[in-house]
C-alpha cells in the first residue's frame, strides 16, 4: 500500500524497544488507529514533537500488517499548556481515555475529533471552569451522535454522537413543553412535574439545567463551551450527565 496522508491527534503513547514509540491516533476518516513511530524517542528525531500525547498534526504514514508506520509529521497544535497544570493534564488524560473506549478503526470520527480538539483547546487556552469543561463533552448526543462525554458537557455531547440523544423538547407522553422539571433515565429525556413524581428514578432539575442540556445537545461542537452555569445547575448537570452516561454504556 502507498503512503497515506491524514490529520490526527495522539490519544495514547507508550515506549517500544529502545527508541521507538507505539501510538494510538484518532483520525477523521480512518478512525482510531495504532501507529509505530520508529526512532521517535531519539533526542534529535524529526518525529519527537509530533508523536507526543495530545499532539494534533498532519501525518504521512504507510500501513503495515498490523499497524501504521509514521514517516513524517507536521505538528499543528501540541496543547503545551496542558502540561503545565496538573488538574488540566489529568482531565485531558481522562478525556482521551474515554475517546479510546468509544471509537474504532475504519469509522468516521470527524465529529468526535472536532469535539476533542475543541475540548483540549478550551482546557489549554482559556480559564473556563474545569468542572464545566470536563463534564460537558460526552453525555447527550448518537454513535454518529454520542458526544463522548468528556465529563459533563462532553459526556453529554459524546453520547449524542454515539446515538443516544435524549428527548429534549417535550415529554412524549403528555406533550408538555414548558413545565419540564425532571430528567428520566428510564425514558431518556425530560418529564413534566406530574409525570416526574411518578418516576422513582427521575432526577429533579432546574429550568437552567433543562436549558443547558438542550443547548449541549443542539449546539455545534465549536460553540459547546460558550455559556456558563451557576454551581447549583452545574451540580445537577454533573449528576444527570454521569448517570445517563453510565446507563448508556451499560446497555
Amino acid at each position: 500500500m502507498g503512503t497515506i496522508k491524514t490529520s490526527g491527534i495522539i490519544i495514547s503513547e507508550s515506549n517500544l524497544g529502545d527508541y521507538d514509540k507505539m501510538l494510538t491516533m484518532l483520525t477523521p476518516g480512518l478512525g482510531k488507529i495504532s501507529c509505530v513511530a520508529k526512532g521517535a524517542r531519539r533526542p534529535r528525531s524529526a518525529l519527537l514533537a509530533g508523536t507526543q500525547l495530545f499532539c494534533f498534526g498532519e501525518y504521512m504514514m504507510y500501513k503495515g500488517s498490523n499497524t501504521y508506520n509514521i514517516n513524517s509529521v507536521e505538528p499543528i497544535e501540541i496543547f503545551y499548556n496542558l502540561r503545565t497544570d496538573l488538574d488540566k493534564l489529568n482531565y485531558a488524560i481522562e478525556i482521551t481515555k474515554i475517546v479510546r473506549d468509544v471509537t474504532d478503526e475504519n469509522e468516521n470520527c470527524y465529529k468526535i475529533l472536532q469535539m476533542l480538539l475543541n475540548t483540549l483547546y478550551t482546557l489549554s487556552e482559556t480559564d473556563k471552569n474545569i468542572d464545566l469543561v470536563s463534564w460537558m463533552h460526552c453525555t447527550f448526543n448518537s454513535k454518529e451522535s454520542v458526544a463522548v462525554g468528556f465529563r459533563n458537557y462532553k459526556e453529554a455531547k459524546l453520547l449524542c454522537f454515539l446515538g443516544f440523544t435524549p428527548r429534549i423538547m417535550e415529554w412524549v407522553n403528555c406533550k408538555e413543553k414548558n413545565n419540564l422539571k425532571y430528567f428520566s433515565l428510564k425514558n431518556d429525556g425530560f418529564k413534566c412535574e406530574n409525570c416526574g413524581r411518578l418516576d422513582k428514578g427521575a432526577i429533579s432539575i432546574s429550568e437552567s439545567t433543562v436549558s443547558a442540556i438542550r443547548y449541549i445537545v443542539m449546539a455545534p461542537a465549536k460553540k459547546l463551551f460558550s455559556f456558563s452555569l451557576k454551581d447549583e445547575s452545574l451540580n445537577e448537570l454533573k449528576l444527570v450527565s454521569k448517570l445517563y452516561f453510565d446507563d448508556k454504556l451499560e446497555r
